[in-house]
């Protein structure tokens, strides 16, 4: 399967869209909005997520918010692999909303970059709930396998944090950083010893 790749010029950037040549992916494509199709420089990222919240709330999605740029040789290989595998793409898009952020030379977005968990490499994702609240930061280079992305690993992961599972992911998120942060204040204490 290909795809098309067409090049517009915004506010003095370089935007990228894909269209998708599958017809079921095409189809999908043609009803998301602008921000879940393309990384543009000049967008603003606090009113698309403002946009993206408000849809998922209504429509009982997660936001998956996936941080990249044209530049980025891995984020177009996510979206290629995203579009040659139907099936994940609709499951994709079935639960989530997704909107895709800006990060390059010409744009930083870096006042909405600060209000996240740093970023471990791009393409990076967060989910976020229908109401604003991030739950996860995740490092796309665990859905890789072989050097390609994982059929199984990006079911699974769609799968397990989708919105029906918000407040079990939730609860394990709190455990974990309670535990984590239980674990860094016993290492950091000081160890009281008597001398003879």
């Amino acid at each position: 399967m290909q795809q098309t790749l067409s090049e517009e010029k915004k506010s003095g950037g370089s935007v990228t869209t894909v269209e998708p040549r599958d017809p079921k992916t095409a189809k999908i494509a043609e009803a998301l909005p602008v921000y879940s199709k393309i990384y543009d420089d000049s967008r603003d990222p606090f009113s698309d997520a403002i946009a993206a919240i408000a849809l998922a709330g209504h429509s009982s999605k997660n936001v998956l918010i996936e941080i990249g740029g044209n530049w980025c040789t891995w984020c177009h290989k996510m979206d290629a692999f995203l579009e040659q595998n139907p099936d994940i793409y609709k499951a994709l898009h079935d639960n989530f909303v997704l909107l895709k952020v800006n990060v390059s030379d010409s744009n930083e977005n870096a006042e909405f970059m600060a209000g996240l968990p740093p970023v471990l490499g791009y393409p990076h994702m967060y989910v976020s709930t229908g109401q604003g609240k991030v739950i996860l930061s995740k490092d796309t280079a665990e859905f890789l396998e072989d050097g390609n992305y994982s059929k199984q690993a990006w079911m699974t992961f769609i799968q397990r944090w989708q919105s029906q599972n918000n407040d079990a992911n939730i609860s394990l998120q709190a455990k974990k950083n309670a535990e984590q942060s239980s674990e860094t204040n016993k290492t950091a204490q000081p160890v009281n010893q008597e001398m003879d």
